[in-house]
């Protein structure tokens, strides 16, 4: 039986596959139209596997095109001597196998050239390239390099000068006819020397995350061999929370279908997918590990983040700006439809929240009062529903209580302090309980909500902060909106209040047949004067 595949190139004899055809008959258009083509993405997009698949498809057709693979992973940290050594090997060896793979014999004259080849800087290797096309008549070399980035910084500007230059060189004289460059890091933000303008020929290539169709796609053919279905819903609420992200897209799977023990008679419903998202994120996987070490290593990236999630911010999207085009390449933000940045992935924030609030805030002592017999559990009614709107207003006296000291919870900065105790707050709760609780971003901009999942109910925790009248009454709308298209009945309106004279409330409205209950939190009280 297959198996969904998340532990690098998957095939569709051992794995469930995405076919990709739209993007496959784009990307083989272009090689043969010998454009020199680069694809940028984050890890675990699934574009080696995609490069593997077009290099199949077009020697399918034929042998008018000789691919030649090559991995430049190891190559970061040795001398351009050393890397261009290698090269030279890798390039023969990679010929070698391709005949081999033909069933075909190196003829003498190749042979000879492989076995004498010297590539010691860029110059040789454009030279040795040309030999090999003057060699191998009709064939039109197509180079693929995966891990582009890998490049040692010495070689970077020598390397892309070559290629420019056989690139201009004319169509039918190019050698290598086409390129592919295969990275995470844009030839932008490789460190050369841009006064150059060493590439200025790419021709870009997107591969976009799975759509909604695909990911669908992708679960029926485990329904198709196994028998085993996915509630339509599941499948829906997989895309949204992953944004079609391959890895988080299999891995989900994963958990659903090897992990969780659910029966195969039983379809997968709401609940189970509540199950495995509590497990991805409190697990350790090599995808979330680098986004979050990326994130973590610039303060920028956490403000933009959450000016964006729960500010309302609007940045205009440019990749000319450094940030957003590190967190569009991460896969956190994206192009909204009003050209301005979006939260993409939702699980991506929910995993950045989670490692950016502090491990130990000094203030769980005072989620409830002094000497109160109430803990978490008091939140259960004995109908098996949660109590949402206590649960609420315990947190909001809980940061009375706690007053100024809420200014020095560790390494939170303090105009998100109130964002990040309610997630911790919510996080203990549902952790108590044996609820599940996931992040929503609706909207993309401007709006995150939290959802918990209890036996079978879902509970929806719209946080915004206060921005005027207009805008709070506003937010109720749109929770509203919102509760409708997910046949919800009842919501809830946690507005953060970081005005210096804070006007706190509590009340219910009817609006457009939901139930909103809405807390106006005062965050920033003033520090106790000295004497």
């Amino acid at each position: 039986m297959r198996r969904f595949g998340t532990q690098g190139p998957v095939n569709s004899k051992d794995n469930y596959v995405v076919a990709r055809r739209e993007e496959l008959s784009d990307f083989i258009a272009r090689v043969k139209q010998g454009r020199y083509i680069v694809l940028f993405a984050p890890r675990q997009t699934g574009k080696t596997t995609f490069f593997q698949d077009a290099l199949k498809a077009l020697a399918v057709e034929g042998t008018d095109y000789f691919p030649i693979q090559l991995n430049f992973e190891e190559y970061e940290d040795i001398t351009p001597a050393d890397f261009y050594d290698s090269l030279c090997k890798e390039v023969c060896k990679e010929i070698r196998k391709v005949f081999r793979e033909r069933g075909e014999r190196v003829f003498q004259e190749l042979d000879t050239l492989l076995t004498n080849a010297q590539i010691t800087n860029h110059i040789s290797m454009r030279e040795f390239f040309e030999e090999f096309t003057a060699l191998a008549a009709n064939q039109r070399i197509v180079l693929i390099i995966d891990e582009f980035d890998g490049i040692p910084q010495d070689a970077i500007n020598g390397f892309l000068r070559s290629l420019r230059r056989i690139y201009l060189t004319g169509r039918e004289a190019r050698s290598p006819y086409s390129v592919g460059i295969v990275g995470v890091k844009n030839i932008t933000q490789l460190n050369y020397d841009r006064s150059i303008s060493p590439f200025n020929i790419q021709d870009e290539f997107t591969l976009p995350n799975f759509t909604l169709e695909q990911v669908g796609e992708l679960l029926t053919q485990y329904t198709d061999e196994v028998g085993q279905q996915f509630a339509p819903k599941v499948i829906e609420t997989i895309h949204k929370q992953t944004a079609g992200q391959p890895f988080l897209v299999n891995r989900f799977a994963q958990i659903l279908t090897e992990e969780l023990s659910i029966p195969k008679t039983e379809t997968i419903h709401a609940s189970h997918f509540s199950q495995a998202h509590t497990r991805l994120i409190e697990e350790r996987n090599t995808n979330i590990e680098h986004l979050i070490t990326n994130v973590r290593r610039d303060p920028r990236f956490e403000r933009m983040l959450m000016r964006i999630a729960f500010y309302g911010s609007r940045y205009d999207f440019t990749l000319h700006n450094e940030t957003i085009s590190e967190l569009a390449t991460y896969g956190v933000i994206t192009r909204g439809q009003d050209q301005t940045c979006e939260i993409l992935n939702p699980i991506y924030l929910h995993c950045i929240i989670q490692a950016l609030k502090p491990l130990i805030n000094g203030l769980e002592d005072e989620y409830f009062p002094e000497d109160s017999p109430i803990d978490f559990t008091e939140y259960i009614a004995s109908t098996g529903q949660l109590q949402m709107p206590r649960l609420l207003e315990n947190f909001k006296n809980f940061i009375a209580r706690a007053g100024f000291r809420i200014l020095q919870v560790p390494d939170t900065p303090q105009e998100f302090v109130g964002q990040y105790l309610l997630f911790a707050y919510l996080n203990e709760f549902v952790k108590i309980v044996g609820a599940a609780m996931y992040l929503e971003v609706p909207t993309g901009r401007g709006r995150a909500d939290l959802v918990i999942s209890y036996s079978r109910q879902t509970y929806i925790v719209e946080t915004k902060v206060w921005r005027s009248e207009r805008n709070y009454q506003a937010g109720k709308q749109q929770l509203a909106t919102y509760l409708k298209s997910e046949n919800a009945t009842e919501g809830y309106y946690v507005v953060f209040d970081y005005r210096e004279n804070p006007d706190p409330r509590t009340e219910t409205d009817i609006v457009d047949g939901r139930t909103i209950h809405s807390y106006v939190i005062p965050v920033l009280q003033a520090l106790p004067s000295r004497p």
